[in-house]
């Protein structure tokens, strides 16, 4: 099968857009941020800490979420009837090294939890 110099870009323009695409939330890997961080709150503050991180790891993760549909939507427009909508692709930047980041706070707040005894129950 011989592709069409001009189908042929197309496909590649369409590959590379593919790669740079913002991902899901739920693809993200936590950030390391140490434990030692939270150890010198109590357990009520460490609470309260983890409830204010869960809220802006929960909201960054809509946006995040919301950038990768964006995205996607381009790469479609573009693949298949504007190619120009593919310069509109902002893949993986700021707002996934804040859900990156929010992930880590949250493990880290958990392991404080466990090292201090502090019972608190966060939701999966």
């Amino acid at each position: 099968m011989r592709f069409k110099p001009g189908k042929a870009a197309m496909v590649a323009a369409t590959a590379l857009s593919t790669a740079a695409c913002a991902g899901k939330s739920d693809q993200i890997a936590a950030s390391f941020v140490s434990p030692s961080l939270y150890q010198g709150l109590s357990c009520q503050q460490l609470a309260v800490e983890a409830q204010s991180v869960a809220n802006r790891a929960a909201a960054a993760a809509v946006a995040q979420d919301k950038k990768a549909s964006n995205d996607a939507v381009a790469v479609g427009v573009g693949a298949v009837l504007f190619w120009p909508a593919l310069f509109f692709i902002k893949g993986d930047g700021a707002q996934a090294a804040e859900v990156a980041r929010l992930k880590g706070e949250m493990q880290a707040i958990e392991q404080a939890n466990m090292q201090k005894n502090c019972n608190i129950r966060f939701a999966r």
